[in-house]
């Protein structure tokens, strides 16, 4: 009977280090970029917009959290918001759908996150579904980009500069093990 009761707790031990272990793995990226909605003669088209190049710096931020790219297990998008910088006053009620694509060199254009339809009562901060991808050959390379793909239900009589804020959400395996 005490032979059961020590191999459950030797279990229950086993299992909370674990967990303890395996967040010492994990952590968080954050990349922020812009993108610019010109102004619109049309509606109900779609259109794309394009952010530069991001640069992943993806070698000293795995080094700085005790890893590197062979050892990343999975890298997911948590969470992806758009934000109006200008005009200041402006909301995202002009969007009827939203859709955004994450791009790498040598690898097939992705998509990471989507909203459709826009709600009509929404303000100047959306945040998209996000899709539940593994990212990670992505975010290995040196850069990466997005492709925001918008249908507009309002002509725009001035452009709208986005921000684009992506977190996502790293494990990996601990250096050398």
């Amino acid at each position: 009977m005490n032979t059961n009761y020590f191999f459950f707790a030797a279990l229950l031990i086993l299992g909370v280090g674990c967990n303890k272990i395996d967040s010492l793995t994990q952590f968080e990226l954050q990349y922020e970029e812009s993108v610019v909605i010109p102004a619109s003669s049309v509606l109900n088209l779609p259109f794309n917009l394009f952010t530069p190049e991001m640069t992943t710096n993806s070698e000293s931020t795995f080094e700085v959290n005790n890893t590197n790219k062979d050892l990343i297990e999975e890298i997911l998008l948590t969470k992806l918001k758009m934000e109006i910088s200008s005009p200041s006053d402006a909301d995202f009620r002009f969007l009827e759908s939203v859709q955004v694509f994450i791009n790498a060199d040598g690898l097939a254009e992705l998509e990471i996150a989507s909203l459709n339809p826009v709600p009509n009562n929404v303000g100047p901060l959306i945040e998209l579904e996000t899709a539940g991808n593994d990212l990670k050959e992505y975010i290995k390379k040196d850069e990466f980009s997005l492709r925001v793909n918008t249908v507009t239900d309002e002509l725009l009589d001035e452009d709208y500069e986005i921000k684009v804020t992506s977190d996502f959400f790293v494990d990996a395996k601990i250096l050398g093990q």
